[in-house]
């Protein structure tokens, strides 16, 4: 229990410093609102729904890359990376305890996005809340271990989008593949184990990108 206690003081932590500077959350808010906005003049009328759905999700995609790109900002500033490697728990505690607070950040934006978008396009079904559940397990499971990576380049702003887009290429096929087919159950499945196979693969690989 002691891992789970670590990795959710880590967390707390997140959401602590989250509650008092008020740096990402809201800057993920006004960006994915916006983009929404925007989607929404720039849509053609009479454009199939299926494209709008397909919007969305690329606006929910960048709005996990701006929150991402903030994951380690204080500790990269403060130089507390350094400590919570050398500290006596697991390394891999410090990616679980980013990744939920990761997901915490994009459940808070989307909580106003989802709306929004039932406001400008189309309304919003259970299946998408499902598709954007299983969307953000995985967003953050890989995003906090290219984030972790990103951290220690000068061009971090550059390399994270790099080397996050290609590997959300599915979580994006599974999403609008859940909001627009027949049979949604294929996609949430499919959406269900990406979230499995790489959370799998980043908690066991995160100890060696930060011993580096």
């Amino acid at each position: 229990m002691s891992y789970f206690a670590d990795a959710g003081t880590l967390a707390r932590k997140d959401l602590l410093l989250e509650l008092r500077s008020r740096d990402t959350v809201p800057a993920m808010l006004l960006f994915v609102v916006s983009t929404l906005v925007v989607f929404n003049f720039a849509l053609p009328a009479g454009a199939s729904p299926d494209a709008a759905y397909g919007l969305l999700w690329a606006a929910l995609v960048f709005t996990a890359i701006l929150g991402l790109t903030r994951a380690f900002a204080a500790e990269r500033e403060q130089r507390v990376l350094d400590g919570l490697v050398l500290a006596p728990c697991d390394r891999s505690t410090i990616w679980l305890g980013k990744a939920i607070a990761v997901v915490a950040f994009l459940a808070l934006a989307e909580v106003v996005a989802l709306p929004a978008f039932a406001l400008f396009f189309e309304p919003v079904s259970w299946e998408l809340v499902a598709a954007v559940v299983l969307a953000n397990v995985g967003f953050a499971g890989v995003g906090t271990l290219l984030a972790a990576m990103a951290a220690a380049s000068r061009a971090r702003e550059l390399l994270l989008p790099l080397l996050f887009l290609p590997l959300v290429i599915p979580i994006v096929v599974g999403g609008v593949g859940a909001s627009i087919a027949d049979d949604p159950g294929r996609f949430l499945g499919f959406l269900a184990l990406y979230d499995l196979i790489f959370a799998i693969l980043s908690w066991a690989s995160f100890e060696y990108v930060v011993a580096e």
